[in-house]
């Protein structure tokens, strides 16, 4: 595999709560992967941490090179925040149950990666594209939260 990866990641959430969505943009070998999915009555910050939860499933499925360089972009402060200056948790801990399962299972392989913060709709292309797809992922559900109000 090659050794540079860059993973965009974003959350979308139609009303909050309410119907979201989320969606990963994963650069390496000269090509582009996307993660993408919702849920029909959620929270914003929980689609945020989906999106990076996915992403490190990824990482853990995919990455085998401890000598990969892998840099993670979110335009949530708060999670980049809470992700490498340990905040306290207060909300969605199951969630974060299942992302520091995955993100022990990467350091246990010896594979690290940096946590970056982008500002959201910004100039970025990256993140543009996935805040797009996971707004199209929110509208995908929208249907089925309205539906059982």
């Amino acid at each position: 595999m090659d050794d540079k990866i860059t993973i965009y990641t974003d959350g979308s959430c139609l009303s909050n709560p309410g119907p979201g969505g989320w969606a990963v943009l994963i650069i390496y070998k000269g090509k582009n992967e996307i993660l993408k999915g919702g849920e029909p009555a959620t929270t914003n910050n929980r689609m945020e941490m989906t999106a990076i939860l996915n992403a490190l499933k990824w990482l853990n499925k995919n990455v085998k090179d401890p000598a990969a360089q892998i840099a993670l972009f979110s335009d949530s402060n708060l999670l980049i925040q809470s992700l490498t200056k340990g905040w306290k948790r207060k909300a969605n801990l199951d969630i974060w149950k299942q992302m520091d399962r995955e993100i022990v299972n990467l350091y246990n392989k010896r594979i690290f990666l940096s946590w970056n913060w982008v500002k959201g709709h910004g100039t970025n292309k990256y993140n543009a594209l996935v805040d797009e797809i996971a707004v199209k992922e929110s509208t995908k559900q929208k249907k089925s939260f309205f539906a059982n109000i």
